[in-house]
C-alpha cells in the first residue's frame, strides 16, 4: 500500500475559508506566497518579477506585508496583485486548477492515477481552517483519507482552541495534529511555541495517542542558526512528552543543510532528528523542483544519506499535493521513490511509501 503522508484538500480561496474574514485569510495566504519556489511573473509579457514586492525582506511579521497591492486569488493556479498600475501573477498552484479549489474527488482520481492507495489530508491555515473539511473526507471515504487538525498556534492557550482540539479528538476523530510555527508571524512573534503560556495547551494534546505533525522553520532569526535555535526548543518539548509522536513536516531544510549531495547536521538538530519518537517527511519536488530535474537526482542522494544515518523507519514519503503539480506530475512525485531510489531495499522502500505512517496513524493496510 503506497500512502502519501502530505496532502490537502480546499476550498475555492474567494472566500474567508472559515477565517473571521476573507482579509485575514489573504493575509495568509500573501504569507505564505514566500515559502515555496513558485514563479512570480509580469502578466502582460511573462517577465520575471520579484517576490519580495509583496513582503520586504527584514521584518518576517504579518507588519510587512504590503497592503497597497490588491493581492489576491485568480484562477488557473494563479495568486495575483498589481503595483503603480503593472498586474503581477504567482503560479502558486498547477496551471489546470482553474477554480483555486481541491475537492476530495479531485484528489481521490490523482491517487488513482498514480497509484497511491491512501492520503494524509494535512492543513494549513493560508487554505483556511479546514478541520471540519478534512472530517468530513475522512468520514466519507475512510479508506482513502486520514485527516489532520490546526489551530492557531498563537492562540492555542485560548478557550476556543482548546475546546477546538478536545473536539477534533473526540467528536471529528481527527488523525492528529499540524503545527506550523510560522503561524507567530501573525502576533510578531510576540511568543515562542515552548512559552510556558501554552504548557496547558501541550499538556492537553499530549494526553491524546495521535503523533504532532509540526513544521519547523527559522524564523523569525532566520539561517540555518535561526533553525537549530528552534530545534533545540522543539527537542525540549519532545523530552517532555516521550510517549508523544512527532513528525517534521517538510523534513530536514536542504538550503541549510543539505548541500554536496549530502547532509551534515549539527549535533542539536542531528540529536533531535534520532530520537526514537521522531520522523521526517521526505519533500523534495515541493520546494526543489523548479531548481531539480525529474527524476530528482539531488534528492534521491539525500534520500540515501538519510537512510544510511536514520534508517528507512523514519522517513515518512510525501508529495505535497496539489501544489506539487506546479513542477511535475504526482505519479513523477511517487516514482522518483519508487522506481529510482534503486538503493533502497523493496521492504525499506514499503516502509517509506506507506507502511512507517500507515504504523503511525494506525491506517489498516
Amino acid at each position: 500500500m503506497i500512502i502519501d503522508g502530505h496532502a490537502h484538500i480546499f476550498e475555492n480561496w474567494t472566500g474567508s475559508n472559515g477565517h473571521e474574514s476573507q482579509d485575514v485569510h489573504l493575509k495568509y495566504l500573501q504569507k505564505s506566497m514566500l515559502r515555496p519556489s513558485a514563479r512570480v511573473m509580469r502578466a502582460r509579457d511573462g517577465a520575471p518579477a520579484d517576490m519580495t514586492q509583496l513582503f520586504p525582506i527584514g521584518d518576517n511579521t504579518w507588519r510587512s506585508l504590503r497592503a497597497d497591492v490588491d493581492f489576491r486569488p485568480g484562477s488557473y493556479g494563479r495568486a495575483e496583485f498589481t503595483i503603480d498600475g503593472e498586474e503581477y501573477w504567482i503560479q502558486y498552484l498547477p496551471v489546470n486548477m482553474k477554480d483555486l479549489e481541491a475537492t476530495p474527488e479531485l484528489m481521490i482520481a490523482q491517487m488513482k492515477l498514480a497509484g497511491v492507495d491512501h492520503m494524509v489530508l494535512q492543513a494549513s491555515l493560508s487554505y483556511g481552517v479546514v478541520t471540519d473539511i478534512n472530517a468530513s473526507a475522512q468520514a466519507r471515504y475512510p479508506e482513502k483519507f486520514s485527516g489532520l487538525f490546526q489551530v492557531d498556534e498563537g492562540m492555542a492557550d485560548t478557550p476556543r482552541w482548546m475546546r477546538e482540539v478536545e473536539r477534533a479528538h473526540h467528536v471529528l476523530k481527527l488523525r492528529g495534529l499540524y503545527y506550523q510555527m510560522d503561524n507567530f508571524s501573525r502576533y510578531g512573534f510576540a511568543a515562542a511555541f515552548d512559552d510556558s503560556r501554552f504548557d496547558d495547551f501541550w499538556e492537553l494534546e499530549a494526553s491524546f495517542s495521535t503523533p504532532v505533525f509540526f513544521q519547523l522553520s527559522s524564523l523569525p532569526n532566520g539561517g540555518s542558526s535561526g533553525y537549530s535555535a528552534n530545534v533545540r526548543k522543539l527537542d525540549a518539548l519532545i523530552a517532555r512528552y516521550p510517549e508523544k509522536r512527532w513528525v517534521l513536516v517538510m523534513g530536514a531544510p536542504v538550503e541549510h543543510f543539505g548541500g554536496a549531495g549530502r547532509w551534515s547536521f549539527p549535533e542539536d538538530v542531528d540529536r533531535t532528528y534520532r530520537r526514537d519518537n521522531v520522523s521526517l517527511e521526505l519533500m523534495y519536488p515541493i520546494i526543489w523542483g523548479g531548481i531539480w530535474e525529474y527524476p530528482f537526482p539531488e534528492a534521491q542522494a539525500l534520500i540515501r544519506d538519510l537512510r544510511d544515518r536514520y534508517g528507512a523507519r523514519k522517513l515518512i514519503w510525501g508529495s505535497d499535493m496539489p501544489n506539487v503539480e506546479r513542477f511535475c506530475t504526482y505519479t513523477q512525485v511517487v516514482d522518483y521513490v519508487r522506481r529510482h531510489c534503486t538503493f533502497l531495499r523493496s521492504d525499506e522502500k514499503d516502509q517509506i511509501l506507506g507502511r512507517n505512517i500507515a504504523e503511525l496513524l494506525q491506517i489498516k493496510l
